[in-house]
């Protein structure tokens, strides 16, 4: 049974950084494109960044290049978003995505799992 937990969320001030990460079980991470969406309340899911079965990126967010990094650890199947200079507009809901079915990779339906979230909250 394939499953993603996300965590690292937190509240943080405007300027200020953190790491999210998502442990993958279930599946062996190099076999698959993998991904992170953020979800704003009253906004649709958005794509932020994604890697393929290579680890090379697949796509990459024009809101947060140069900002965040997406990663992956094969060795123990962990997905992992630095977020640096972060914004009062990063707030959101953060959700780790595997298992590409197309090539829309910034496309939450390209996704065939998605992890329950965590919160991350920018403010002053």
């Amino acid at each position: 049974q394939v499953r993603l937990v996300e965590s690292g969320g937190d509240s943080v001030q405007p300027g200020g950084s953190l790491k999210l990460s998502c442990a993958a079980s279930g599946y062996d991470t190099s076999n698959w494109c993998m991904a992170w969406f953020r979800q704003a309340p009253g906004k649709e899911r958005e794509g932020i960044a994604a890697l393929d079965n290579l680890g090379r990126t697949s796509y990459a967010s024009s809101t947060v290049k140069g900002r965040f990094t997406i990663s992956r650890d094969d060795d123990t199947n962990t997905l992992y978003l630095q977020m640096n200079s972060l914004k009062p507009e990063d707030t959101a809901v953060y959700y780790c995505a595997a298992d590409a079915l197309g090539s829309d990779y910034g496309c939450p339906e390209t996704y065939n799992y998605f992890g329950q979230g965590t919160q991350v909250t920018v403010s002053s």
